[in-house]
């Protein structure tokens, strides 16, 4: 659907794709060979940007640097399963991964390893297991024990108390983000379904970072091809910078009713350093409540190149802007949230609080925007039905696309 849109708003001269940057090593970036001058010079400066953030940025530092040649490993196998399977078979099994391949634990990779807890042992005698573990016995006389619980009577028990433990014991122990792992460890899957739901959650692991950053990374690119083409005189020629001009506001010009990712970032990224260029941070800035004070608040460290180039190294778009998203950058960008107003059938403007429109925001970011689903029993109510359970953060499910994946 996404592409579609996207590729009916190119043909109806909508929109216009510029480049395609791939994040491997080294990086690939494909310019369209239609694309004047000035949108090339652009362009490459604006590549550079990317190339940049995706060797440095610590949400890229998990990601497979090879994954064009996964890639075409990954085609050349589905290639041999629709040989082996059929067609028809292999592309229905994909479709239906791809309708939950964002159902991932987008932060699985940056986790340490944990290694399970060690099962405790269940063939030890029933007298060291203690009286809750027992196997139930015939109450009888000590001199009649042998015959009344012969031993198969017991380990006919023993069978019936496993299986029935089995059963009362909840999996997964606890709630499973990452569902298409849960779904190839347990799913009853063929073994090439199996292999095609791990290709899809592979490409979803590589594609997450670049989702979970898009503020910075097209904030930090837009920010550095506007500076090497103001900046360096032998770049751009003045027949060219009208050009310019236009195409750098035609990609930061604010959008309505959305967030524009390359507008919010580079703006930013500009006040940040403008804040550690004038001192407006630490202690004596905090602590300051003197308006007037603050306004002409000027005390020079020219830290501001080294703090966005910190930023870019640890953040990615949620702790981004939590971090540095201030009532007065909201005040200056006029970021505000708005609402539908029913009385008067139209789109209206609901508050300019700087508290609720930096909650909205990072509801937006949060799990990328989509609902957090995760795995909480794997045989409800004993049916051997799976329950999937969605934790609510600030995002509604779409009842007619969850149903419709379901």
């Amino acid at each position: 659907m996404s592409y579609e849109r996207l590729a009916k708003s190119y043909a109806y001269g909508l929109s216009k794709i510029y480049e395609l940057v791939i994040n491997t090593d080294p990086c690939y970036a494909y310019l369209l060979e239609g694309n004047d001058v000035i949108d090339q010079k652009i362009v490459m400066a604006h590549v550079f940007g990317h190339c940049d953030f995706f060797k440095n940025n610590f949400w890229f530092s998990r990601t497979n640097r090879k994954m064009v040649d996964q890639m075409a490993n990954h085609a050349t196998r589905v290639r041999r399963y629709q040989d082996l399977y059929g067609t028809t078979a292999v592309e229905e099994f994909i479709d239906v991964c791809l309708s939950v391949e964002n159902l991932i634990d987008r932060h699985r990779p940056y986790r340490p390893v944990v290694r399970e807890a060690e099962k405790p042992k269940e063939d030890l005698p029933d007298e060291l297991i203690g009286d809750i573990e027992a196997v139930p016995r015939i109450r009888a006389k000590d001199y009649m024990d042998d015959f009344v619980n012969p031993e198969a009577y017991l380990e006919e028990q023993r069978k019936k108390q496993k299986e029935e433990a089995e059963k009362k014991r909840k999996f997964p122990e606890e709630p499973a983000r990452d569902v298409l792992l849960f779904l190839m460890q347990n799913a009853p899957l063929t073994r090439w379904q199996r292999n095609v739901l791990g290709m899809i959650r592979d490409e979803a692991y590589y594609f997450a970072p670049q989702g979970m950053t898009k503020i910075m990374n097209e904030g930090w690119a837009s920010y550095w091809h506007a500076k090497i083409l103001t900046s360096h005189p032998d770049i751009m020629l003045p027949s060219e910078v009208i050009d310019f001009a236009d195409r750098h506001s035609g990609v930061t010009a604010t959008q309505r009713g959305r967030i524009n990712p390359y507008k919010i970032g580079i703006e930013l990224f500009r006040y940040i350093e403008w804040r550690w260029d004038t001192g407006r941070f630490g202690k004596a800035w905090e602590e300051c409540d003197d308006m007037a004070e603050r306004a002409n608040w000027h005390r020079p460290t020219d830290r501001g190149r080294e703090k966005i180039f910190e930023v870019r190294r640890h953040h990615n778009d949620i702790t981004f802007l939590d971090e540095y998203l201030t009532p007065e950058f909201c005040a200056q960008q006029r970021l505000f949230t708005f609402a539908h107003n029913p009385k008067a059938n139209e789109w209206q403007i609901a508050t300019r609080e700087f508290a609720d429109v930096k909650k909205k925001l990072l509801f937006q970011l949060t799990n990328m925007g989509q609902p957090i689903i995760e795995v909480e029993d794997a045989n409800f109510e004993n049916r051997s039905e799976l329950l999937l359970i969605h934790r609510h953060e600030g995002v509604d499910l779409d009842d007619g696309y969850s149903r419709a994946t379901l």
